[in-house]
């Protein structure tokens, strides 16, 4: 069903896009030394970047404080109000305190200073104020300047947390760089997300939870083969020699084009039938690397063998594209 559009609302969204962006390209030649200055004290802080803020600027602050603590700076957000009612106690003396604030004034954040001046914590200010009080009782003030709000009110923080956010982008990826964060530990604190499987997940991983294995020797007949083959719902089998090593595989396909010659296959033995060369994976493999071999060969199954060439699995390539990879 079509909505009908009474108005172009389009130049109204562009107008905001436009001034957050101009916003945020004049920030970047504003940036000086106060930086460094934030970024060392952090550096050298033996503990966490803890981020506060009240109202708008806290639900910014917590965004900020997610990513740092994604990208290999351990931080929290404190609530200013709970922590006047306790939560000051997760404070300790090797933690900077990271204090969001537009007008630098807000009275829930000035309230608690005095207490994490008494802990001993190290505080840095963000703020669109520079002569404000919250940059005069901090150590370092970052300060974006007054901008014009792109509510058309003046009203409803828009810009100004925009810049803030982009800010607090731009010193967790400072702080990313500084301390050599790689996709490796990126993937450590994402162990559920996509990139976390890519870099951690790997073919042993796999058949743990999936220990398909379908095998059958080489004189095997192709009724019994083909039994086997379908109760494992893979569409292939490992064939292995007297000793258990592999030797070739067997598909579902191998099978039909042998039928399509019109043969009478069932009670022949399968050694003309399989793939004497078959493509094979060690489980100590990544499985984003298993599923590289599949796609690049085009195959949709790949046995894992171990070092003695003896099949441990068999893995199909639903098992690794159900898994996002």
């Amino acid at each position: 069903m079509s909505v009908e559009v009474k108005k172009d609302y389009s130049s109204d969204i562009k107008q905001v896009l436009k001034s957050e962006g101009m916003s945020i390209l004049e920030l970047s030649d504003k940036v000086g030394v106060e930086y460094n200055e934030a970024l060392d004290l952090i550096l050298k802080s033996k503990g966490r970047l803890i981020v506060t803020g009240m109202g708008k600027s806290g639900h910014i602050g917590k965004k900020i404080a997610a990513t740092l603590a994604s990208t290999g700076t351990p931080s929290f957000f404190l609530h200013p109000a709970e922590g006047l009612h306790g939560d000051l106690g997760m404070v300790t003396k090797d933690d900077v305190i990271l204090a969001i604030s537009n007008s630098g004034e807000s009275q829930e954040i000035l309230n608690i200073i005095p207490s994490i001046k008494r802990i001993g914590a190290r505080m840095i200010a963000l703020v669109g104020n520079n002569n404000s009080t919250l940059s005069d009782k901090s150590e370092v003030t970052l300060c974006y300047g007054s901008i014009k709000e792109a509510c058309p009110l003046g009203l409803a923080p828009t810009t100004s947390t925009t810049l803030t956010l982009v800010i607090g982008d731009a010193i967790a990826i400072a702080l990313l760089k500084a301390q050599d964060f790689k996709p490796e530990n990126f993937a450590v604190f994402h162990p559920g997300g996509s990139l976390g499987r890519k870099l951690l997940l790997t073919v042993s991983d796999l058949i743990e939870v999936n220990k398909n294995n379908p095998v059958v020797k080489g004189n095997n007949n192709v009724k019994e083969v083909l039994f086997k083959m379908t109760e494992s719902g893979l569409g292939a089998i490992s064939i292995v020699d007297i000793q258990g090593k592999l030797i070739g595989i067997l598909t579902d396909g191998d099978i039909r084009r042998a039928l399509q010659q019109g043969n009478d296959l069932f009670e022949k033995p399968i050694e003309h039938l399989f793939n004497g060369s078959p493509i094979t994976i060690t489980s100590d493999v990544l499985a984003a690397e298993a599923l590289k071999v599949m796609e690049e060969k085009r195959i949709n199954v790949l046995p894992v063998i171990d070092e003695y060439s003896k099949p441990q699995a068999m893995l199909h390539m639903h098992d690794l594209t159900k898994l996002g990879l």
